[in-house]
């Protein structure tokens, strides 16, 4: 995780600094814009032992053990799935992962330690912190757990939870926190700072995450570059796979169904959001039932798949949409395993 907070978390972190500090936080907006790196922020100006207008300072000894995530005084709860891209994977979780896929939730057990950690005293005096990211990733029964805790926390403990939409967490958690939007950024503020990144093809990729600039740097990350997402939409509609071989499932059902939506959207006289150009002439009613089926696909991407042969048999039906090719086309076909 980067410490460089991007631009346009600024302005928000420094108002929700002003504001009387509440016991319990809820940050929300669009996945993608900077939810975990805005709490962590404010989790570090809560710590810091000398603030400067506010803000941690970046010096002192509670600033120096949030940077090296050591914090005495701070509690991070993380699906294991989570730990390695944020930079809180340690020895430990990289051996446990080789062993077992890590998980996507935050369980119950982790939720109870946390709550018997706030009932103890801090170490560096300041407050005690505990992050929860994403709320949504506790199940019903971790969520209830916690319900007391954010009700009536000890004195000094503060809680901050982050979520796409507060509408997946339960009413009695979204009713104890006190709420903390998010905006998307603008398209300038982000091309600005994926250029401070170093990212090449920033606006493809940009347009690619749907505009959220945190998410066009984890699709770069997961190897896919800018004229790879140029030519998926003629690859795919000639039937050839081979554009998306090697890459997670997961990205492998998002840029499909990014790919769909953009033909459907273009089939009725709009404009493709995710792709500069995509060919033109596809059938709606195919396009319609190649969706559905990849949104059954998308609700499963944690299987134990076959990659190649689903990207194949995946793309074989998108490619279905679009006319064939009087010099013939090649279509991907299953051919089993």
């Amino acid at each position: 995780m980067s410490t460089d907070l991007p631009g346009w978390l600024a302005a928000p972190l420094a108002e929700a600094l002003r504001r009387p500090a509440a016991h319990a936080v809820l940050v929300h907006g669009p996945g993608g814009v900077g939810q975990f790196e805005f709490a962590y922020a404010l989790a570090s100006a809560w710590l810091c032992e000398s603030p400067e207008d506010l803000r941690a300072c970046g010096h002192c000894t509670g600033c120096r053990l949030m940077q090296s995530r050591t914090h005495p005084d701070f509690k991070l709860l993380l699906p294991e799935a989570l730990r390695e891209a944020l930079g809180f994977a340690d020895e430990e979780t990289r051996e446990s992962d080789k062993k077992a896929k890590p998980s996507r939730e935050i369980k119950v057990s982790a939720v109870r330690e946390a709550i018997e950690w706030t009932q103890k005293s801090t170490s560096r005096g300041r407050a005690k912190v505990v992050l929860i990211h994403p709320a949504q990733a506790m199940n019903a029964i971790a969520a209830n757990a916690l319900l007391k805790t954010l009700e009536e926390p000890p004195a000094g403990v503060r809680l901050l939870l982050c979520t796409t939409d507060p509408e997946l967490l339960l009413p009695t958690i979204r009713s104890r926190c006190q709420r903390w939007p998010i905006a998307l950024p603008s398209q300038e503020e982000s091309l600005a700072w994926l250029g401070d990144q170093g990212l090449a093809g920033a606006e493809v990729l940009l347009a690619a995450a749907g505009g959220r600039p945190t998410d066009a740097i984890g699709m770069a990350a997961d190897g896919i570059t800018a004229a790879a997402w140029s030519a998926l939409p003629n690859a795919v509609s000639q039937g050839d796979a081979r554009a998306l071989m090697g890459w997670p499932v997961p990205r492998v059902v998002d840029a499909l169904q990014k790919l769909c939506q953009d033909a459907m959207a273009q089939s009725v006289g709009g404009r493709p959001r995710h792709f500069a150009a995509v060919p033109p002439g596809a059938d709606l009613s195919k396009l319609q039932a190649w969706g559905r089926n990849l949104a059954r696909t998308a609700r499963h991407d944690e299987h134990p798949w076959n990659a190649g042969l689903l990207t194949e048999a995946l793309v074989a039906e998108g490619a279905e949409a679009w006319p064939r090719a009087e010099s013939g086309r090649r279509v991907a076909t299953l051919r089993g395993s």
